[in-house]
């Protein structure tokens, strides 16, 4: 991974690679430590979390260079402009790790990066993605029109309207994040941790349908349910769930401060 990294001060042509390659080196990490106690976890997550911000920086630029600090030091990167992994499924995968990293400035400018850059071809996404961004970048923003906002996403993630999404992708990954995200933003104390309970089981249902997708290491964090708990966690709302899906330590930011991120 090291490696990986500092080729991208010679080229960022394969920072996606780089990206996908670091989530899942964070994934195996908490298989071997589901609770996230060992340092080495919260590096591969700081790292995973520094690449998603990365990606999105030398994308959003075709000229000059941009400085990230990446896996412990500062690096100059060329900007490569427009890619089309520069989309709204890795923009909400590098958001979800800066809220478990509780890195509020590379939140804000990942919430910046207009729309109108995250989009993709017709048809490659359901709008409710687009959607979905846009809720997250309202509500880190503070910017107006939320609830109507938040209604639309959960309109528009009905199986019946994201026809071209498989249901059980939709209704077991994509659409608890959204219902947690709503608890969360209603304060509701009595409902966001059985929210949590039937996302988590919902994440393991779709993970352990078939035996090819027990073996599948994507499935050992739920990533967005991790990183809306972290936004209850933070404000205050009750969480009593423990799962190897949502690690302890990344969920009460354990590591926070441990090394420059």
């Amino acid at each position: 991974m090291a490696r990986r990294i500092d080729r991208l001060e010679v080229s960022a042509d394969a920072i996606d690679f780089a990206f996908s390659t670091s989530v899942l080196a964070l994934q195996a990490h908490c298989v071997a430590d589901p609770e996230a106690d060992a340092l080495e976890t919260w590096q591969a997550t700081v790292v995973a979390m520094q690449l998603g911000s990365a990606l999105f920086a030398v994308t959003g630029s075709s000229e000059g260079t941009v400085e990230c600090f990446i896996n412990g030091r500062m690096r100059t990167i060329t900007a490569i402009g427009s890619q089309p992994y520069a989309d709204a499924g890795n923009w909400l995968l590098a958001f979800w790790l800066a809220v478990i990293c509780r890195e509020q400035r590379r939140m804000t400018d990942l919430c910046e990066i207009p729309m109108e850059q995250l989009r993709s071809p017709a048809g490659e996404y359901e709008e409710f993605y687009y959607r979905w961004v846009d809720v997250q970048q309202t509500y880190w923003l503070r910017r107006p029109g939320l609830v109507d906002k938040l209604t639309a996403t959960i309109e528009a993630s009905d199986p019946e309207v994201a026809r071209s999404l498989p249901r059980d992708l939709l209704q077991g990954l994509l659409y608890p994040p959204i219902d947690l995200f709503y608890n969360f933003v209603r304060k509701n104390e009595a409902g966001f941790g059985p929210a949590l309970a039937e996302a988590l089981n919902l994440h393991k249902g779709y993970w352990t349908l078939t035996a090819e997708r027990a073996e599948d290491i994507d499935g050992a964090v739920a990533l967005g349910p991790l990183a809306m708990a972290c936004l209850a966690y933070d404000g205050k709302l009750p969480i009593d769930v423990e799962s190897p899906f949502i690690p302890k330590y990344l969920l009460e930011h354990g590591w926070l401060g441990e090394f420059p991120t």
